[in-house]
């Protein structure tokens, strides 16, 4: 398997940092705009998306700042691909927006963020923010 590329994406957002931690760190936060449906068990999550299922260990996490996920393989084990979402906060003009953190293979970067920029407008949308 080829190797993946890291990228970042940066998506303004009009929400207040902790709404927005909502909606990036919680199960119920997460299946209003990320997937169809989101379980834990602690620290591993189910994303589920139509007939497809993927599992990701929450490794870290900061109230009101960022969390990240990191993507169980087949075998349950830890792969070396993690997505992370950091909010941010302008200090002067107090805007707000979400970093995407993520890995793609080369040949499927701008498909990746694509399904992004759709994510993001998804959350938008939950969160009223256009």
């Amino acid at each position: 398997m080829e190797d993946k590329v890291r990228y970042e994406m940066e998506f303004p957002i009009h929400a207040s940092p902790s709404l927005l931690y909502q909606y990036i760190a919680t199960p119920s936060g997460l299946s209003e705009w990320f997937a169809d449906n989101v379980n834990s068990r602690g620290e591993m999550f189910t994303f589920i998306w139509d007939d497809s299922e993927e599992k990701a260990k929450l490794v870290s996490k900061r109230t009101g700042e960022r969390v990240k996920f990191k993507w169980i393989d087949e075998e349950g084990n830890d792969s070396d691909y993690f997505f992370e979402l950091k909010i941010l906060e302008d200090e002067i003009t107090k805007d707000v927006s979400i970093l995407v953190v993520d890995f793609a293979e080369e040949d499927e970067i701008e498909e990746s963020k694509l399904l992004w920029e759709n994510q993001i407008s998804d959350l938008k949308q939950v969160l009223g923010s256009t």
